[in-house]
């Protein structure tokens, strides 16, 4: 970090940036809106990877419907180049209660 191949940045200071030969990795992407993530989505640069993580079930905005995660996922699903990776219950390798946990909250 202190040689500035790591940098953390909050969303908001992305605006107006281009980044190039650059791997971005945008956390918690289910409490942004749409605007917020094609913001994001616009900084990639040449020789650039982009990720895009989130969990659809843990929306903090005030309504779920409006997380830029679940549209973006819908408007980007056929372009080439763009993968989404979906985890199951059996993909949490956290405590073996959290399992349990959210199959309580599922149903």
């Amino acid at each position: 970090m202190a040689e500035g191949t790591i940098q953390i940045a909050p969303l908001a200071y992305m605006r107006g940036r281009t980044l190039d030969k650059a791997c971005v990795i945008l956390d918690e992407a289910q409490n942004t809106n749409l605007g917020q993530l094609k913001m994001f989505l616009t900084r990639m640069g040449k020789d650039a990877k982009f990720i895009v993580t989130g969990d659809a079930s843990q929306v903090d905005l005030p309504h779920k419907e409006d997380s830029g995660l679940l549209k973006g996922i819908d408007l980007l699903k056929n372009i080439k180049g763009i993968a989404t990776i979906r985890f199951k219950n059996e993909d949490i390798v956290r405590h073996p209660l959290v399992v349990k946990i959210v199959k309580a909250f599922e149903n």
